[in-house]
């Protein structure tokens, strides 16, 4: 690669981002690409499927005592991805989004990035909030473009909803642009759709769709990617066309957002339509199930 790619992946808590991101390097490594994950989550936990679930210590850890030892901030994880884990403040002391500007603030400042000279540096925040420390891929355009990682729950749109305010509070200021959002753990065509009309709403683009899946499961249980674990399956290969969609990506979108009530508005109408088909789906089963009695 020509120019170094930088990319930040956000999404709310507990949506599977962190197992989407470590796929996502884990995939980028096998296509041959030096990849340097950072994960920017309090709870550390952004690359423990790149090194057989075993965690790492924290850039704030190494702060904290004091340490001049930089090279212990960066470890191998799977087919040579380096991983780094940016950390917190100690519970109930401090900004969670402080760990995030010690760790940028660090590994720039000592040349770190430029000394691997990785060809991806990926990063992997928290998106609940778009404030403070968790703001600075994107506010100082550090990142060159953000996905975000959503299923069709309304709470987990409503946080990609606020990061693109925050997309465009900072877009006329040399903050990172819109890459695509990451429909994930997809079951139903009509949460597919939903996914989709939101992107039509806001004027983005959904990059990719990943199916929730037990294999996904199962490997994370054994403290892998799916791209370890499960090489040769179907989702396995979701990741790979996730990873070739992002590399060939030259598009940035700039979002257009819903205000707080449309958005309300537009998800209850698609909650509405997703219970009509559950309900039909049930119905369905329960007329099945007495066939032949």
């Amino acid at each position: 690669m020509s120019k170094r790619k930088q990319i930040a992946i956000y999404g709310k808590g507990g949506i599977g981002k962190s197992t989407t991101t470590s796929n996502l390097s884990a995939a980028l490594s096998d296509l041959g690409y030096s990849v340097m994950q950072i994960g920017c989550d309090p709870k550390n936990d952004s690359t423990t499927t790149l090194r057989k679930g075993k965690p790492i210590p924290t850039v704030m850890d190494t702060v904290r005592s004091g340490s001049n030892k930089l090279d212990n901030l960066i470890f191998e994880g799977y087919n040579g991805v380096h991983c780094v884990e940016a950390g917190g403040p100690e519970p109930g002391v401090g900004c969670a989004g402080r760990g995030i500007i010690a760790a940028i603030e660090l590994l720039d400042n000592n040349g770190i990035i430029d000394d691997i000279d990785p060809d991806i540096v990926i990063y992997d925040v928290l998106g609940d909030v778009v404030c403070g420390g968790f703001a600075i891929p994107i506010r100082q355009g550090i990142a060159e473009q953000v996905y975000t990682v959503t299923s069709s729950d309304y709470m987990a749109i409503y946080a990609v909803n606020n990061l693109f305010k925050g997309i465009l509070k900072y877009s006329g200021s040399g903050g990172a642009l819109l890459g695509g959002i990451i429909g994930n753990s997809i079951s139903k065509i009509s949460q597919k759709e939903m996914i989709t009309d939101f992107s039509e709403k806001t004027e983005t683009n959904v990059i990719e769709f990943v199916p929730r899946s037990s294999t996904v499961t199962k490997c994370e249980l054994d403290g892998v990617t799916t791209i370890e674990g499960a090489p040769n399956s179907e989702q396995a290969e979701v990741y790979r066309q996730l990873a070739r969609n992002v590399i060939n990506n030259k598009d940035s979108y700039i979002p257009k957002p819903f205000e707080a009530q449309d958005l309300a508005d537009w998800a209850a109408s698609w909650i509405n339509n997703l219970l009509k088909e559950e309900k039909i789906e049930q119905n369905g089963i329960r007329s099945g199930s007495g066939e032949g009695i």
